[in-house]
């Protein structure tokens, strides 16, 4: 049925005298007032940050939630409508950093963070009288008198309460994994931010094929191939897949031109060698580096290299353990690269998980702030630290947008190629996530942090899922059906200073932890021993993410 037109109606008048009408005779009150007896809808609005602008998103948002309100009020409901204010977060102290000239590192020694906190009380609420006009100007009835607000002490003790109660249910734990992590916020991200549309982006990096020497050999390779050669020098092992074919390849190194035998994955062969080669005379070859002949020697499987061990890449730092030896891995695959994979440990979920399983020790060297403290060889900042020779000092991306940035990635690969320790140098598109606020690459990282453990309710939430009426029913069983199906342990943790602190509090010794659930419990706690809170850093949690709770 075609909509009709009405030429005649002026909307903007229409809409003012409606809300004028509403406003003068209480009608959102008395929707909740007459309905006193009614079963009771109960709307928390999704928080706004009142520092910030409201944009046509909001207007759309708002316009959908204000419908399923009003539905609800004209089946007989009692509907409150809470609004709330979120003014904790990485938008908040991103930009009260930008208006006061400051970085992370410089809270603390420039301001205090008492006097940072406060600038960020002051800056969150300014644009509160615009969001309030443009909430009556659509007619989005909300209480607005009685709000929530996120940085609110007694919101703030409810959550501690709440958090009590996982931590009594052993739902509430500590953990030193890698995590996504953003050198320019300064903080850890948790996998919901990470999942944000347009996280991910296409991007052109330089890329490597590296040359791993066998070692007690005097001219046999490992080829890894890796999208990120600033982790190379954290290297450690090697992963190969149990029933993964493998062939050694006697051929050339196309830069050096030297006659090499080099093992990857027989499937991956065709990547990186012509097949009109295969068994060229190698007398004719005119090193142009583009047609090198190569035979195969021999083949194996993935098992029969496990434990054959590798001289050092790039030796700025040593280990201590049993380091640099090929280990088998469930997730090696021949989909793409070489079929044998680069370990780091401090620089990825895999690579730290395989590395402890086979007793692979990861690089690490004493953090010049804590020397009882072991930290990887990229900085908290993004850039290497000074024992990398050359390289120390230099940003592994580049997180200051400098004009003159000099790519580490490409001066590592010009090392490798001097060196002969490459196989392959190529610029490569591929997807890689950034920080949904700074817009800079994130970096997975290794962090202590405490998290929720949510995967103990992972099976009944996909239960439930599958209960709802989703429209369309795509994004129940695709976009949020994947992220439940993928779903790990919620890292609360936010190396922040505005936020909720966490109240976890450990003795000096370490021989005793308690999670506070009130400031009255506190004040109690305090008299009885002397402790300090969480000694994860500054962690702070996002509140507005509870409000469910």
């Amino acid at each position: 049925m075609p909509y009709k037109e009405y030429k005649n109606l002026n909307l903007t008048e229409t809409a003012k005298e409606i809300g004028q009408f509403w406003k003068e005779n209480n009608i959102y009150q008395k929707s909740i007032e007459n309905r006193a007896d009614a079963e009771r809808f109960v709307f928390y609005e999704g928080p706004p940050s009142a520092n910030g602008m409201p944009g046509i998103h909001h207007a759309l948002g708002r316009t959908i939630k204000d419908i399923f309100c009003r539905y609800k009020t004209l089946q007989g409901f009692q509907v409150n409508r809470k609004s709330g204010w979120d003014t904790h977060g990485l938008p908040v102290e991103l930009q009260v950093e930008k208006r006061l000239g400051l970085k992370k590192e410089d809270i603390g020694t420039k301001i205090s963070v008492a006097e940072y906190n406060e600038e960020c009380r002051k800056d969150v609420m300014k644009f509160q009288d615009v969001w309030e006009n443009l909430t009556e100007k659509l007619g989005y009835w909300l209480d607005l008198e009685n709000p929530y607000i996120t940085y609110d002490k007694n919101y703030i003790e409810t959550l501690w309460q709440l958090l009590k109660r996982l931590y009594d249910k052993d739902l509430l734990y500590k953990g030193y994994t890698i995590q996504p992590y953003s050198p320019a916020a300064g903080t850890g991200l948790s996998s919901h931010e990470l999942n944000q549309p347009g996280t991910y982006r296409m991007v052109k990096d330089v890329t490597a094929v590296a040359q791993f020497k066998r070692t007690d050999t005097d001219n046999e390779y490992f080829l890894a191939w890796t999208t990120t050669p600033w982790t190379l020098p954290s290297n450690t092992a090697l992963a190969v897949g149990e029933n993964i074919d493998y062939a050694k390849i006697e051929t050339f190194n196309p830069y050096t031109h030297d006659k090499i035998e080099v093992i990857l994955a027989k499937e991956t062969i065709k990547n990186f060698f012509k097949t009109e080669l295969e068994n060229a005379d190698f007398a004719e070859y005119n090193q142009d580096g583009k047609n090198i002949p190569w035979r195969i020697i021999t083949e194996m499987k993935g098992r029969d290299l496990e434990g054959a061990t590798y001289e050092q890449l790039l030796p700025y730092v040593q280990p201590e353990g049993n380091a640099f030896r090929v280990i088998i891995g469930d997730f090696v695959t021949t989909e793409d690269g070489t079929g044998i994979v680069h370990i780091a440990p401090t620089f990825g979920a895999d690579d730290m998980r395989v590395a402890l399983k086979n007793n692979v020790p990861a690089l690490t060297v004493p953090d010049p702030q804590n020397q009882n403290k072991q930290i990887p060889l990229v900085d908290k900042q993004g850039r290497f630290v000074s024992q990398m020779g050359e390289f120390a000092g230099m940003y592994v991306k580049n997180y200051t947008d400098a004009d003159d940035y000099n790519d580490v990635n490409t001066q590592i690969i010009i090392k490798l190629r001097k060196e002969g320790k490459a196989f392959k140098t190529e610029k490569h598109e591929h997807s890689y996530p950034h920080c949904w606020r700074t817009d800079k690459p994130i970096l997975y990282y290794p962090l202590e942090a405490w998290f929720i453990k949510t995967t103990a309710f992972k099976d009944r939430m996909i239960e439930l899922n599958n209960t709802i009426n989703w429209k369309p029913a795509s994004t129940g069983t695709g976009r949020f059906g994947n992220w439940l199906e993928n779903l790990v342990d919620w890292n609360l943790s936010r190396s922040r200073f505005w936020g909720t602190p966490l109240p976890i509090w450990s003795t000096e010794s370490g021989d005793e932890t308690v999670c506070i659930g009130s400031v009255a419990e506190l004040e109690k706690e305090v008299e009885r021993k002397e402790a300090s809170r969480t000694p994860c850093g500054d962690k702070r949690i996002k509140r507005s993410a509870l409000v469910p709770l």
